[in-house]
């Protein structure tokens, strides 16, 4: 069977198989994956993209026709193509995977992207100068760091909105990540970086891959989900200076 036909069940497989344990073992899996990504994520039900795309969108005032968008850890497109949806029209992409930036390309989506390997090598993106800062789905055990949330409030102009959303996995390590993270967050609104504007808990995030569906993709009843939760913020309109350490 072809990867472009493959059940749910192997899509789980692939990833249990698969994925890394570091930044460079999961680079090589997502390039690995590129062409069949997003196919695959529908099959694994990946509603995260979706999700977040809503809530910024419920929380974004005014118009979208000259907002600048960062998508961090962008892949594929897909979450540009989501926004577009919504009214969204100028993206600067980043991803650490060149398959997927080429992908990204095709889109015709993004003014600009770059290749970068966060954690390792610097956010390629300008200071103070995104309305929206938003990153699906890269925040976790080897894949990008909690210091890379910084990064995101300092790309944001004053008054930008920064999203970002995470699955709640249940490994040990994830479960510690989750507790650096929102210390993380919740420091940097003490420090007056930013404020939040919401959080959204939500318990359908992706298909848990540890999970059967005894081969039946549409039988969403007997389908385990993990939860997610998204997280947006407002970055201060005098922050402290916007200099990355």
């Amino acid at each position: 069977m072809s990867d472009h036909s493959r059940t749910s069940e192997e899509v789980k497989a692939f990833l249990l198989s698969s994925i890394g344990n570091n930044a460079q073992q999961t680079v090589h899996f997502y390039d690995s994956w590129a062409e069949t990504y997003e196919k695959d994520s529908e099959k694994i039900h990946y509603n995260a993209p979706n999700l977040t795309v809503d809530f910024l969108d419920a929380n974004f005032p005014g118009s979208r026709e000259d907002v600048q968008v960062l998508d961090v850890a962008c892949g594929s497109g897909l979450v540009a193509k989501l926004m577009v949806e919504k009214g969204f029209k100028h993206f600067v992409g980043v991803d650490g995977c060149k398959k997927m930036l080429e992908l990204a390309a095709k889109t015709n989506l993004y003014q600009d992207l770059s290749l970068a390997l966060l954690g390792t090598q610097p956010l390629p993106a300008e200071t103070g100068v995104f309305d929206v800062v938003i990153l699906v789905g890269g925040l976790g055990e080897g894949f990008i760091p909690v210091s890379i949330v910084r990064d995101l409030c300092h790309a944001a102009k004053p008054g930008g909105l920064v999203c970002m959303t995470r699955g709640n996995h249940s490994k040990g390590e994830e479960m510690e990540y989750k507790d650096e993270l929102e210390r993380e967050l919740q420091l940097m609104e003490q420090e007056g970086l930013w404020s939040q504007v919401g959080t959204k808990h939500t318990d359908r995030y992706m298909g848990d891959v540890h999970s059967s569906t005894n081969g039946d993709q549409n039988n969403l009843q007997e389908e385990q989900f993990i939860s997610g939760s998204i997280y947006l913020y407002k970055k201060s309109i005098h922050p402290q200076a916007d200099i990355i350490q």
